[in-house]
């Protein structure tokens, strides 16, 4: 076995990319913090190309630095856009016909694995703030929630590394319709 050049995974340039067709899925970070955990999502949003990055209330955008050590230019392959606040990112989503999902542990939750998102329509997934969660506010303005099942000690993952497991499985359920 040997490791793939660049050239051998034959993969789009940014101007390609952007133009070439997206999963119709949009991830939405709520209040999230860390720069880091910003670029960390973008490079996961290009990596299953979905269609945007909805950057919400005190979430950075670019340029920055800290969001490229993680993002690696997908902050500029990526579609991304910022909203005050994420009931107005959501009120925009309902306007475009969206699902929107909060990706939290709340009841009536269904587990990652359950999800059966409907084909031919766009899915927003909401992710929150790395201590706080999603806001109770923006659970209450969702469709409804998906929860990661964890069979560890701790409650949570890092919001980043959610991300990047929902986004997969959306993407692996989504392609196959």
């Amino acid at each position: 076995m040997k490791k793939l050049t660049i050239e051998e995974m034959d993969r789009l340039d940014v101007a390609a990319f952007r133009q070439a067709p997206k999963l119709p899925v949009i991830v939405v970070l709520d209040n999230v913090r860390s720069l880091h955990n910003v670029g960390s999502v973008l490079r996961s949003a290009d990596a299953f190309a979905v269609e945007a990055v909805y950057l919400c209330g005190i979430t950075a955008t670019p340029p920055s630095a800290e969001i490229h050590k993680t993002a690696l230019g997908a902050e500029d392959s990526m579609e991304w856009r910022y909203f005050k606040s994420t009931l107005e990112a959501i009120a925009h989503l309902r306007e475009r016909k969206a699902t929107v999902w909060a990706v939290e542990q709340v009841e009536g939750s269904q587990k990652l694995g359950d999800v059966r998102p409907e084909a031919g329509r766009l899915h927003a997934l909401v992710l929150g703030h790395e201590v706080k969660g999603v806001d109770q506010a923006v659970v209450d303005a969702c469709d409804g929630a998906i929860e990661i099942p964890q069979y560890g000690t701790k409650h949570s993952l890092n919001v980043s590394v959610t991300a990047g497991i929902v986004m997969w499985e959306m993407s692996r359920l989504l392609r196959r319709e």
